[in-house]
């Protein structure tokens, strides 16, 4: 029979959104992203035996995880070293609302919360360095290189400005932002997208490089844009990111179809976050209200899930 402990840790982390910048985040260039509400829970518990993980996608021994997961068993093992803790004696369980495969930051959601939960159950400090340090195993498992960004932004509480190998800066937002997430309901491909982009880049190095510089002084823009309170502006920045996106070839057709649902329904902005290639789009509303009559058209328009919120109350909404 299996002991477990009463003992026990909970811990939250939140997913992501990025705003403008995906891609050309990759070369170089600067992004903003933002916290989005949707968030996964780990329940942690000291049990006798070999550790014991459940979750939506697997149950079972950690030594059995499938291949897809082996990012996180690696991260759960550099902790527990790193913690100096064997590697055993846990009932490891999440209890997910992010979709995965998203662009939504599934992966680093999960790893972030799981450290968290076990540095709590040890009762050990755990520094934000350390935080993402230890995440970013799980994240080169799930993205190969990844930027660093889907840590950074769900480690914070604010949106972020963000380069690689640069400080990275909170933003303070002149007026809330009132935003819109629709899902595809299908995995978006974010190795592939990354992979062409790298292709594109080498046969056509002059049209993705213009791309590339366009989008990091839209990103330049809404950062002004964000800080000063003008959603307006902030909006036509977004559908113009989304142009230069297209012309990377990482959007596609029922993306683009969303992001024109949207458009037609005068959100002010529009336009997919993440990876692309499925996945999910955002837009901007002018307020929570319209923000609520944009999610409801999308719903109807075939998006299999839709999300709203204020980034001044970050609570979140479903259209009914």
């Amino acid at each position: 029979m299996r002991t477990v402990s009463t003992k026990s840790a909970i811990c939250e982390a939140h997913s992501k959104l990025i705003l403008v910048g995906e891609h050309a985040v990759v070369y170089g260039k600067p992004a903003i992203a933002i916290p989005f509400p949707l968030k996964v829970r780990v329940i942690i518990q000291k049990a006798v035996g070999p550790i014991m993980f459940e979750s939506s996608i697997y149950t079972g021994p950690i030594d059995k995880i499938p291949a897809k997961m082996e990012g996180i068993k690696a991260c759960i093992e550099e902790t527990l070293r790193y913690a100096n803790q064997p590697f055993e004696n846990l009932r490891i369980r999440i209890d997910s609302d992010i979709p995965l495969g998203r662009g939504l930051g599934s992966s680093a959601a999960i790893a972030i919360a799981i450290v968290r939960s076990l540095f709590s159950l040890f009762e050990q400090k755990l520094s934000k360095e350390h935080l993402f340090s230890l995440v970013q195993i799980a994240e080169t498992y799930a993205h190969g290189k990844p930027s660093g960004i889907d840590t950074v932004a769900e480690i914070s509480e604010h949106p972020i400005w963000f380069q690689k190998e640069k400080e990275i800066v909170p933003l303070t937002i002149g007026r809330p932002l009132y935003i819109v997430v629709a899902d595809t309901g299908r995995n978006g491909d974010t190795h592939t997208a990354v992979d062409n982009v790298r292709k594109r880049y080498a046969s056509e190095t002059a049209k993705v490089q213009n791309s590339l510089d366009e989008i990091a002084r839209i990103v330049e823009l809404a950062r002004e844009a964000i800080l000063n309170g003008d959603i307006y502006l902030l909006g036509d920045l977004l559908y113009r990111n989304q142009e230069e996106l297209k012309i990377l070839g990482v959007s596609d057709d029922e993306l683009n179809h969303l992001i024109d649902i949207a458009r037609n329904e005068g959100a002010l902005g529009a336009k997919l976050t993440g990876g692309g290639l499925g996945g999910c789009m955002l837009a901007l509303g002018k307020s929570l209200e319209h923000a609520e009559v944009i999610a409801k058209r999308l719903m109807d328009s075939g998006a299999s899930n839709v999300w709203y919120f204020s980034t001044e109350e970050n609570i979140l909404y479903s259209p009914k």
